[in-house]
């Protein structure tokens, strides 16, 4: 006995000695899916992280989270705000249960975890975050404007000087906004984003973005400079949504504390208010919807530096609050993400000429050129071209109901100060365009290194990556990307040039081809505050959110507005975080009633249809109660989560009402066909669950004979467009899915490939004569379909946020490799198959502390290190590699 205990003990202290060699480590440590944030509000805030270990089979069995004020003593694992036990769970997304937390406060944490032994990893390095102004009356400072109404044009500029007479040891700037902003410290801009702060409901919630400016303040004299711009909350260009007819449209106004704690522990703070100066700018006009100009004659050398005389600008003038609701912009910023050089410069006159930045983005241009002062130089941007070469914005522009010849649409003008070599670019406006034609009243010397393209959006980070043998796959995913970046300012948009809305529908059609590529969960947390800012109290939501009132009596049918479902429950599944479920639970229980209480039926006629159809044209009343239904079965599992049995037990009712209604009224049971068995009438109940079990190999098998009716081509509009690829793949049909998806004529997303796109286009005609912005994202859902259907990256909802990843690949014919990856909350999934002479090599890696479920192809068989296993072969963390014949 003393020798087994012996060996024992040896074992033990063996095993005490493997951590720094091979157990876990915490890494990727996150606060609110953010890297450190700054001036967060959140009282509860949550913390995510990784686990580092590649082991086979590796796993967390228990953490130890500890939060603090002093990094030295958290490093030491004390802290002193709170420290868990040691929790036994797999858990790595936690919500804080310290005592309170007190605004303007950095703190730190790390994480502490055990492995799959129970041995303990090496500790997680120290990561912090910050906390903000978090409440209304901690503000001090006044909301400030000039004195001039909203229709007066330039741009006004803000300063103030401040003394230091002692040693910094921290500086933060708070900045509010009510339109769009640029801060600068000393003549330096601060910080790196666009566009702050985001767009929102500016009467119901207004943003505040929070700096560190310590390294900017110096010794002694100090000037802060603010420059204002309009943004959507002084929308001076008139289109139809009527933004110019806001109710709360007024001159754009700010409020700032700039909050200074010195090395001796004091603080002080400089405000805001009427005693700062201000003037109007070089700017002469800005809108976010158009363009901006600039009259570099106008400039005024040095205004935000400490020398600057200010005598002859005016005093500010104070503004009462925009709204109650002052909140932390918790959002990755937008950025200016790339630079993307002219490809081609082309001479067509004296004065004019077309610049080619070679791919279609949202963002701006920036021109540098020598010339006379007073020349006056216009930059059109558009998509295309007409035959003679200069720019057409005819498909692009149809919605702008100017009142006036002073703000063409998308059309920058830069008047030169004739001081050496000038440079333009926009501060507080973007665009859509892949050509700009630079025009000018006097000779300028132009070359192709004169203007460069920024490709501007929210700097989401890349989660994922699709690669195939197929060269026109890949580029459809390229493509796919580029149209969803360029249209998320904030918020998702539909296009990043006509219109630049909100549009609930393309949004939906979206959020899974967003989730797989990009970690945009910020994003879409904010958005979904929007809608609730703009929810009626009946439940009705516009089509466009953010929005100036239009919108709530055309487009907003549960086709459209099922996001104030359909977009927690993917954050749900791809993250596995229920807060935004419970955010928003309300809300969608409201909406539901209000549609219950319209169509007591189950059937709803209340929506826009399959928007942009290619030939033939589906009901409503099928298409629009398929989206009540899924916000239906939606609600009810929520419900269900969130421990509301009654509710769950309401909707479930409900959702069975509704499937019953509309089988009874649109299910053929003799032919397994809905309606006229159009694509869209097929593939719509299949995607949103609503054809009964037993009858779905049939419906699929006449959806697969219909496609193949029609040539294998698309008759779809842009929900068909969303759902019949993954009913195909999900039915057994994946090979008719891939016949479809990589068509290189019309009508197919290949056929715009093949004629140059890179964005995904609105029209399936290219020569269409309207709904035709060649950078939509309304038929994206093809980028998800690829992790999907051929990839086979699947979150599974009994655990989701791919705690267990459902990998379920279709080796499709035609094409001999596919490999798809994702980072999810654990880690990276690869899913990835190459077609061999007589087999399928499949290779998978699943990320530490997750488990993966693989389902064979049916027809097939799996092979593991030579042996054969299960059809749905259950797996751990690590990598593995199967044959599969």
């Amino acid at each position: 006995m003393k020798t087994l205990y012996r060996f024992a003990l040896l074992f033990t202290l063996f095993l005490s000695m493997l951590p720094a060699a091979k157990a876990a480590q915490p890494v990727n440590l996150r606060c609110e899916y953010l890297v450190n944030p700054l001036g967060i509000d959140a009282t509860h805030p949550r913390f995510t992280w990784m686990l580092n270990d590649s082991r086979q089979g590796a796993k967390q069995t228990a953490y130890r989270l500890v939060v603090g004020t002093d990094s030295l003593a958290v490093l030491s694992g004390k802290g002193n705000k709170w420290t868990t036990d040691r929790v036994p769970s797999p858990a790595i997304l936690i919500s804080y249960e310290g005592s309170e937390l007190q605004p303007y406060t950095k703190y730190y944490w790390k994480v502490e975890t055990w492995d799959q032994n129970g041995v303990k990893a090496t500790p997680s390095a120290i990561a912090s975050f910050e906390t903000g102004v978090m409440q209304m009356d901690n503000w001090k400072g006044t909301w400030i404007s000039d004195e001039q109404g909203y229709n007066v044009k330039p741009a006004p500029y803000f300063r103030t000087t401040f003394g230091t007479g002692k040693k910094v040891k921290s500086a933060r700037a708070y900045i509010a906004a009510a339109g769009l902003f640029e801060l600068s410290l000393n003549g330096e801009k601060v910080g790196n984003h666009r566009l702050d702060p985001m767009y929102t409901r500016f009467d119901r919630r207004t943003i505040y973005v929070t700096f560190d400016v310590t390294k900017q303040i110096l010794a002694g004299k100090n000037a802060i400079g603010v420059l204002l711009g309009n943004g959507w909350y002084n929308h001076q260009s008139t289109a139809v949504w009527d933004f110019h007819l806001a109710s709360w449209r007024a001159r754009p106004t700010f409020c700032l504390d700039l909050r200074i704690t010195y090395e001796d522990g004091t603080i002080e703070t400089i405000s805001s208010n009427e005693h700062w100066k201000t003037a109007l700018s070089p700017i002469t006009l800005n809108s976010i919807y158009t363009a901006e100009h600039y009259d570099a004659r106008l400039e005024q050398a040095d205004w935000n530096t400490i020398n600057f005389d200010d005598t002859k600008w005016k005093p500010a003038f104070a503004r009462p609050t925009p709204s109650q609701n002052i909140v932390a912009q918790q959002v990755v910023p937008i950025r200016a993400v790339e630079t993307i050089y002219s490809k081609s410069v082309t001479k067509l006159d004296d004065g004019n000429y077309v610049f080619d930045i070679g791919r279609n983005i949202s963002g701006v241009s920036k021109i540098t050129v020598k010339g006379k002062a007073g020349t006056i130089i216009h930059l059109k941007h558009g998509e295309r071209l007409y035959k003679n070469g200069h720019v057409d914005l005819s498909n692009i522009d149809i919605h702008y109901r100017p009142t006036d010849d002073k703000d063409p649409f998308q059309v920058d003008e830069f008047i030169l100060s004739g001081k050496g070599e000038e440079s333009f670019m926009p501060r507080f406006n973007y665009k859509g365009f892949q050509y700009v034609e630079v025009s000018s009243s006097e000779p300028v010397e132009v070359t192709k290194e004169s203007l460069t393209g920024y490709f501007m959006h929210s700097d989401v980070s890349p989660v994922g990556n699709v690669s195939s043998a197929n060269p026109i796959i890949d580029k459809i995913w390229y493509a796919t990307n580029n149209s969803y970046l360029s249209n998320l300012f904030g918020y998702p948009t539909d296009c990043p040039q006509r219109e630049k809305n909100g549009w609930t529908g393309d949004a939906h059609i979206a959020i899974e081809t967003g989730l797989y590529s990009f970690d945009a969960i910020t994003v879409y947390e904010k958005w979904m505050a929007d809608h609730r800012d703009e929810q009626q109290p009946n439940g009705v939501l516009p089509s466009i959110i953010p929005t100036a009132g239009w919108g709530y009596e055309w487009g907003n049918g549960p086709d459209w507005t099922s996001t104030v479902a359909l977009i927690p429950w993917n954050i749900y599944m791809f993250y596995g975080d229920t807060k935004i479920l419970a955010d928003n639970y309300d809300n969608i229980r409201r909406y539901v009633n209000h549609i219950n209480d319209l169509y007591p039926t189950g059937l709803t006629s209340w929506g826009l249809g399959d928007w942009v159809p290619v030939k033939s044209v589906s009901p409503v009343e099928m298409t629009s109660t398929a989206y009540y239904y899924a916000d239906v079965t939606i609600l009810a599992r929520i419900a269900k989560l969130l421990g509301k049995t009654a509710d769950a037990d309401k909707y479930n009712q409900l959702g069975l009402k509704i499937k019953t209604a509309f089988n009874n009224k649109y299910l053929n049971r003799e032919t397994a066909m809905y309606n006229k068995g159009l694509q869209t009438e097929l593939s719509v109940p299949l995607y949103w669950g609503l054809v009964p079990d037993d009858f779905k190999a049939r419906v699929a098998d006449n959806l697969a004979k219909r496609v193949e009716a029609d040539n294998f081509h698309l008759d779809v509009g842009i929900l068909g467009g969303k759902a019949i690829l993954n009913a195909l793949s999900d039915n057994g049909h994946a090979d008719v899915a891939y016949k479809i998806a990589s068509q290189e004529t019309y009508p197919s997303w290949g056929w715009w490939m093949v004629n140059g796109a890179t964005t995904l286009y609105e029209n399936w005609k290219i020569d269409a004569k309207s709904d035709i912005s060649l950078n939509h994202i309304m038929f994206g859902g093809i980028g998800a379909w690829l992790y999907k259907g051929v990839g086979g990256i699947i979150p599974d909802e009994r655990q989701p946020g791919f705690k267990n990843v459902i990998l379920q690949p279709n080796f499709v014919p035609g094409l001999a490799h596919f490999e798809a990856e994702h980072t999810g909350p654990y880690g990276k999934i690869m899913s990835s198959w190459k077609r061999n002479a007589n087999d399928v090599t499949y290779t998978v890696t699943v990320p530490a502390n997750s488990t993966g479920e693989v389902r064979f192809p049916a027809g097939t068989k799996g092979y593991l290190n030579g042996k054969a296993v299960a059809n749905i072969y259950q797996i751990t963390a690590g990598n593995y590699q199967f044959t599969v014949r």
